[in-house]
């Protein structure tokens, strides 16, 4: 994942940089632990207040539910799955909103993997994940 230069000022620094420190400690290439799951329905909550589009929200939500398709992670807990599944489907809503205004490249491909894993498109929504560079090249090996 990139992570955008620059940022929108939030009390006690920029949104960047909380990303980026989001990133690194909730999600390590394609490792994610508990606290990755818990952490989305409060960064949805924020996100939904915000109202600014990013990226970010939606590759996280989207890479979430790609990790946790993989055995090496650990299933959403019992506890947390309502609020976490609340939270998708509050996330899914904002990103229909989103689509049509939505130019930056990485907005566009992170709402359209949010919206493939919502409606059980797995495949989709991880191609959407990759880059424009990931898909030629994967496009060119075919």
């Amino acid at each position: 994942m990139r992570y955008p230069g620059g940022g929108q000022q939030i009390v006690g620094g920029d949104v960047a940089t909380a990303w980026r420190e989001l990133w690194e400690e909730l999600y390590h290439q394609g490792d994610v632990g508990e606290a990755s799951y818990a952490a989305l329905p409060e960064l949805v909550r924020v996100y939904a207040v915000r109202s600014v589009p990013d990226w970010n929200i939606y590759a996280y939500a989207a890479s979430l539910e790609e990790a946790r398709r993989n055995a090496r992670n650990p299933a959403v807990p019992e506890w947390l799955r309502p609020e976490y599944e609340a939270a998708l489907i509050e996330l899914q809503a904002l990103a229909l909103r989103e689509f049509s205004a939505a130019q930056e490249a990485e907005l566009v491909r992170s709402i359209i993997a949010v919206l493939a894993f919502s409606k059980g498109c797995v495949t989709l929504g991880r191609i959407a994940l990759w880059t424009e560079d990931e898909r030629q090249e994967a496009l060119g090996e075919l």
